[in-house]
């Protein structure tokens, strides 16, 4: 009995070993990869940065299969208005208690659950954390993945009261009327990542099964 049992879990061992042994990492390079938002409203839109402050991306046989990035929100900034012309006051709104409140909620989370691969694009499955709120979302995005290095990009919208960010919206205040700021918020992501190793490569498919046809018997039978 502990012979079978003993077997029992040194098989499950090398299980486990093998299937590890089958995922490669990647490490987000933070300072090669960007996180861009944009803002639109009636009369305009902004736009800026914010900085991912780590992140990993886990292939299995050449395709990845999960993930998960934490994104530093007190990093946000304003690109699209000159620094002496208002550029920190408006991220410093974006900051504050009526959007993102980053002095509360530091930190936002994507953790990719699933990715589908058709060809060259894929369609991601996460869930997106601002607030402390928790919302899925799916988004396609282009990843390839050479040797030892990994990179993906993906552009999709955000509707930000989903998340409770209300402030400017006018779903829920009508009477602003021109002053409405839009539900959607658009990101746009540029991903870099490397492993210490090369990522394993796709199973070969088997060689598809084909009937040889029987030889048929030509010998005459003498009479």
């Amino acid at each position: 009995m502990k012979s079978i049992l003993f077997s029992t879990a040194v098989l499950l061992a090398l299980t486990t070993t093998a299937a590890q042994a089958q995922v490669t990492p990647f490490k987000v390079d933070v300072a090669k990869s960007t996180f861009k938002w944009t803002g639109k409203k009636v009369t305009g839109s902004h736009w800026g940065n914010v900085k991912i402050s780590d992140g990993v991306i886990n292939a299995e046989k050449g395709a990845v299969k999960n993930g998960n990035f934490t994104i530093d929100m007190n990093s946000l900034d304003v690109k699209d208005i000159p620094a002496d012309k208002g550029a920190g006051k408006l991220a410093g709104h974006l900051k504050a208690d009526d959007f993102f409140a980053t002095e509360k909620y530091p930190t936002a989370k994507l953790v990719l659950k699933s990715v589908t691969s058709d060809g060259g694009s894929a369609t991601c499955v996460a869930d997106l954390t601002i607030k402390d709120v928790t919302n899925e979302i799916s988004f396609p995005a282009t990843i390839g993945i050479a040797d030892n290095q990994l990179t993906a990009t993906a552009d999709f919208k955000v509707d930000r009261t989903k998340w409770g960010v209300k402030y400017g919206s006018g779903s829920f205040f009508k009477e602003i009327g021109d002053k409405a700021i839009s539900d959607d918020f658009e990101v746009s992501v540029n991903i870099v990542a490397a492993s210490d190793k090369p990522a394993a490569k796709p199973a070969a498919a088997a060689p598809a099964a084909t009937d040889k046809p029987k030889k048929k018997n030509t010998r005459k039978v003498q009479k």
